[in-house]
């Protein structure tokens, strides 16, 4: 189900970029008009699903069955769409020219249905050529979205938008967190009930993930949680209400404003989470504006106001002030911050000192570059507990995260759900919450034993083409004469080869069934119980296998080219193709199927490898399942410790540096598969710039 999404993902926004690429659009223009268009597509659906449910409950007098109100569909989170304001409508209308009306039109009738929305929905559809939407409409009509439900919906709205901040739309993609770390700093405050407040709100990726986080606990958002929300751009503050409304949550109160000049009185105090990713480094703030802010609790308050603009001089430490005020006693925040505050001086750092010495900074993580999609620099999550118990005021948790992550493109990095779970992993220890970590790698093996479970089936599946190849050129070997254009030497040397192949295959089969035979004698490892001293031994256990996996890997990755060689020689070196004895299209078949069936057994091979992996990197750092600094990733750093540094919250001060591990040859190939990537990036970059200079150079000697 996860690949078929991907997929329709990628096939979404290929068909959708495309053609704005060949229209006169620019990627804002096109952005809320086409989140537009998926959110109608989302609300029709809904409205068709809740449509069947509630009739089948209508109550009948007479043989007539009441008709359908808005109030029924508001019970259900749906909302009532008139005929006009449905999709279905809209494709309908596709040969007519008013079709952009039409859909402006059925955004209002929408709007009109919901005060939520009022205003926030696109209607610039007017601007679109009437060919344009006809063919966007068309592509959010595939069978596969007529049918999809509100989780779908939801994941392709924040696809959409994270590919649209990629691409420059929406004042450079600032309305975007990217979902690493929106998820990191849900999974360390825990919104799970209460007000949260997000003061710069963006397009509200981080109420989005708070409702994930409580799906994925059992729990109803719209019932646990009050969302408030204040974002100064009017274009992101609709890209919010059309995401909320997409995810199906409720009890939202969004409104647009300055959040350096429009405080939140009435939540001052009492919020149960805040979180945000503020804009950094704001430097137009009037003083005079926010003197007297009750936000501003430090002795210091404002951190320091330019002499040459009058204005101060950096807005970060108004916005981590912003966050502590919110937080009712025992409220938690977590937000992004630019690397640099963390050790800023003069009037920052006064007001950090005051903050530190609240002793409610429970966490500082570091994370590298490139994980946004406007800037390249690196940039630190803070947390802070107003509820830590008095064992822990004096401690700050340091994490030092540069040098985990994933590479999805030259300029963009993210982390993995593992990576995800295993940093919030070391903050459980921290709280003390060993049962968490133990139940996370206790999943960890869990998925390991269902990858063994799963390669037999995988590894089984190279049988019937392997055979096949090695049959298609035995028989070749065994029936080919010497003619003219063969010479009884050539026929020699394919014999060794064929010879060579199906020795090279028994003994890779051999391998294949010793090993699985050898699994067999592990434990189960999904019935493991949560004791550290049974998982290390099971995790053990599994240890032996991996250098085995890896090597009937490379056996096998050996064997499917030789097979490929061996196709080749048969038709380039025996001619294969002119003598009967040669079946062209059961090799070339079987050499396709071999390859498909290897693409399939190695997955399962690394399926079993990567949950072996994620297990040990928990267990190799924290044996006794108890927190512990570990050398370059973590360390409980004390008020005393944090003075005797200047105040620094920058956990690589306090980190330090890790001992080089050792690659493997499967490390070495993932870093050449991203040097690759990097290299194709750069080439890419490169073209484009060539092609840039080319056209210049035309245009000045024109």
């Amino acid at each position: 189900m996860q690949q078929n999404i991907t997929q329709l993902e990628n096939d979404l926004w290929e068909a959708a970029d495309q053609l704005r690429a060949n229209s006169k659009l620019t990627a804002t223009e096109y952005s809320m008009p086409v989140l537009g268009l998926i959110f109608l597509r989302h609300a029709t659906n809904r409205y068709l699903t809740v449509k069947g449910e509630i009739e089948k409950t209508l109550p009948s007098r007479g043989g007539r069955t009441r008709p359908l109100t808005a109030a029924d569909f508001q019970q259900k989170a749906a909302i009532f769409l008139p005929d006009e304001a449905q999709y279905e409508y809209m494709v309908d209308l596709s040969g007519q020219e008013d079709l952009g009306k039409a859909i402006n039109d059925a955004m209002t009738l929408i709007e009109g249905q919901v005060d939520f929305l009022k205003g926030a929905l696109p209607k610039t559809y007017t601007r679109f050529e009437n060919e344009l939407l006809n063919r966007l409409l068309r592509i959010f009509n595939r069978d596969a979205l007529r049918k999809a439900t509100g989780d779908v919906f939801g994941r392709i709205y924040e696809y959409f938008l994270n590919k649209f901040a990629m691409s420059g739309a929406q004042e450079g993609g600032e309305f975007f967190t990217p979902y690493s770390l929106v998820r990191l700093i849900v999974n360390v405050i825990e919104p799970e009930q209460g007000i949260v407040l997000d003061p710069a709100l963006g397009s509200a990726g981080m109420f989005v993930q708070t409702g994930h986080f409580l799906e994925e606990k059992g729990s109803s958002p719209s019932a646990a949680i009050t969302f408030y929300g204040q974002e100064k751009s009017d274009t992101n503050v609709n890209l919010a209400r059309m995401n909320m409304a997409v995810h199906g949550l409720e009890g939202t109160h969004i409104r647009q404003g300055n959040t350096f000049y429009e405080q939140l009185d009435h939540l001052i105090g009492q919020c149960h989470r805040v979180m945000a990713n503020p804009p950094f480094n704001v430097d137009g703030v009037d003083p005079d504006r926010i003197k007297g802010d009750a936000r501003l609790f430090t002795n210091k308050k404002i951190p320091g106001i330019s002499s040459k603009t009058k204005a101060v001089s950096n807005a970060n430490y108004l916005w981590i002030q912003y966050f502590y005020s919110y937080l009712n006693a025992t409220g938690r925040a977590g937000f992004v911050m630019a690397s640099s505050a963390t050790d800023a001086g003069h009037g920052e750092r006064e007001i950090r000192q005051q903050i530190i010495e609240t002793g409610h900074v429970d966490a500082i993580i570091a994370i590298g570059t490139n994980f946004f999609y406007t800037r390249s620099l690196p940039c630190t999550l803070w947390f802070f507990d107003k509820g830590k118990p008095d064992g822990r005021l004096d401690q700050v948790l340091m994490i030092d995260a540069r040098h985990i992550y994933r590479i999805v493109t030259r300029k963009i990095r993210d982390f993995s759900d593992e990576q995800l779970a295993n940093i919030t992993a070391i903050v459980w220890l921290h709280r003390g919450q060993t049962d968490r970590f133990l139940a996370l790698v206790g999943r960890y093996l869990s998925q390991a034993q269902t990858a063994v479970s799963h390669l037999p089936a995988s590894l089984n599946q190279l049988d019937q083409p392997l055979d096949a190849l090695n049959t298609a050129v035995s028989h070749l070997a065994t029936t080919a004469q010497p003619n003219d254009d063969l010479t009884p030497a050539a026929i020699a040397d394919f014999q060794k080869q064929v010879a060579a192949l199906a020795a090279d295959g028994q003994t890779f089969q051999q391998e294949r069934e010793t090993l699985l035979q050898d699994l067999q004698s592990l434990p189960d490892l999904a019935s493991l119980s949560n004791d550290n001293a049974a998982q290390h031994a099971a995790r053990e256990r599994l240890d032996p296998f991996i250098p085995r996996l890896k090597a009937l890997q490379k056996s096998l990755t050996a064997l499917v080219r030789e097979s490929g060689r061996a196709r080749d020689a048969a038709e380039k070196e025996l001619n294969g193709r002119s003598t009967t004895a040669w079946d062209h299209k059961t090799a070339r078949t079987a050499l396709t199927d071999l390859e498909a069936a290897r693409d399939t057994a190695t997955a399962a091979l690394k399926e079993l490898i990567y949950w072996h992996t994620q297990a040990n990197w928990l267990q190799s750092r924290f044996p006794e399942g108890v927190y512990t600094d570990v050398l370059g990733l973590c360390k409980v750093v004390s008020r005393a410790d944090i003075a005797n540094h200047d105040d620094s919250l920058t956990p690589g001060r306090y980190v330090g540096v890790a001992p080089l591990e050792l690659e493997d040859d499967e490390d070495f190939e993932e870093r050449m598969s991203e040097i690759h990537l990097e290299i194709a990036g750069l080439n890419e970059e490169a073209n484009d710039l060539a092609m840039l200079i080319q056209s210049n150079f035309e245009d000045l000697t024109a």
